[in-house]
């Protein structure tokens, strides 16, 4: 009776792995379908992709980049060194009685 018992449980188990199995290929297979798609589609607005820049000057110690850009590098007048950039589109010059402040302002286009 025993064995008739663990032949029963063994021939029950067999199947649902064999299901899990084909289960499992079918996801596989789903997932490198979605995974190729996406790929293909990041590599093609890559291929399209550009950086656009512009530069920009103002008179003062601040300088804004246009609506969309934001600022790489400034340069100040006077010989000052010394710049940061604010608010995430402004070039500002930290010397005193800067004369002139320029930024070159990028952003990333589509052809």
């Amino acid at each position: 009776m025993m064995k008739a018992t663990m032949l029963l449980l063994v021939a029950m188990l067999i199947p649902a792995k064999c299901t899990c199995n084909l289960e499992c290929a079918v996801d596989n297979a789903i997932n490198q379908k979605i995974q190729a798609a996406v790929d293909a589609k990041v590599s093609e607005v890559l291929r399209t992709a550009q950086m656009i820049c512009t530069n920009v000057s103002a008179r003062g110690a601040d300088v804004s980049c246009p609506s969309g850009y934001k600022p790489t590098s400034c340069a100040c007048g006077m010989g000052c060194g010394s710049w940061d950039i604010r608010s995430d589109t402004v070039c500002h010059c930290q010397c005193a009685s800067i004369d002139w402040t320029s930024a070159r302002c990028c952003r990333v286009g589509l052809q």
